[in-house]
């Protein structure tokens, strides 16, 4: 059963790193409809496979470095998506989301930099983050104007988590997956402290 479950859970990851290439084919060919909807079910992926991976005791390092790729790469496709099918909302938010980006492109350096690969951190603030940004993103491609309170909030937890991010990458000296964040660091003793160097 778990060995099932395990191929299952990667291959819903899988899925969702595959769609996001075909969502770029979308935004390119000029389907909004059919691109809206695969937005929604590759983020609604993105909510069961970590659920399902825990449930079933099938975590890996594999898996959930495919899945930091697999939500990447989701939320890259739904910006460009903006880009091309809601370019008046992005103009007008594009000092808050550059920002973002800019802090994104500097944890993704530094963990480049550190551990020579992405961080997949997943902690609980990025897991509140993916959940906002999917609800924003669904909602903003299906409904006639943007929730301007959810996108704020969107907003503020992903920035909040990505200073974390980066907090943490200075903090462990190893690549480590499912750290819940800061907090729980420094509570565990096993943990590494940032470089006294």
């Amino acid at each position: 059963m778990q060995r099932t479950a395990f191929y299952i859970i990667n291959g819903i990851t899988l899925y969702r790193i595959v769609s996001a290439f075909l969502l770029f084919y979308l935004i390119y060919a000029g389907h909004p409809e059919i691109f809206k909807w695969l937005l929604a079910v590759s983020f609604f992926t993105d909510l069961i496979d970590g659920y399902l991976a825990r449930k079933f005791h099938v975590e890996s390092v594999a898996g959930s470095f495919l899945d930091s790729i697999g939500d990447d790469l989701t939320v890259l496709a739904g910006m460009v998506g903006m880009y091309f099918f809601k370019y008046e909302f992005l103009f007008e938010q594009r000092y808050l989301l550059f920002t973002l980006l800019g802090f994104f492109f500097l944890q993704i350096g530094a963990s480049l930099v550190r551990y020579k690969k992405i961080s997949s951190f997943h902690t609980l603030l990025a897991k509140l983050a993916a959940i906002l940004q999917g609800s924003f993103m669904i909602l903003l491609f299906l409904l006639p104007d943007p929730i301007y309170p959810l996108f704020y909030a969107a907003i503020l937890v992903t920035f909040l988590d990505l200073v974390e991010e980066i907090i943490l990458v200075f903090m462990l000296r190893e690549w480590k997956t499912n750290v819940k964040g800061i907090y729980w660091v420094l509570k565990n003793k096993k943990s590494s402290l940032p470089d006294s160097q």
